[in-house]
């Protein structure tokens, strides 16, 4: 067995999931140029929505506008109470 700071099982090649998910990384980011303001309003609505479904307490959502060359660039973070529910977010983004 390999020395690392997993835990592992030698028999079946398993790995503790509190390994990989450690709550260390509860935050996702969108970023993307649209034309308008409005046409990122809508995205950041949708965004928010599907956020809303993955939470088990209130995601803290923070939108960012930047006036850009060819539209608004829209940046938003989205900070989960746990990793699980980050993940869940992030998947149902698929």
């Amino acid at each position: 067995m390999s020395k690392n700071t997993a835990d592992e099982t030698p028999v079946c090649c398993c790995i503790d999931v509190g390994s990989i998910i450690d709550n260390t990384d509860c935050t996702a980011t969108y970023s993307r140029v649209f034309a308008t303001k409005a046409e990122a309003d809508e995205t950041l609505a949708a965004l928010s929505e599907k956020a809303r479904a993955a939470e088990s307490e209130p995601c803290q959502i923070v939108p960012r506008y930047t006036e850009e060359a060819d539209g608004v660039r829209l940046d938003i973070d989205f900070t989960f109470s746990c990793q699980a529910e980050t993940m869940i977010f992030q998947l149902g983004l698929r």
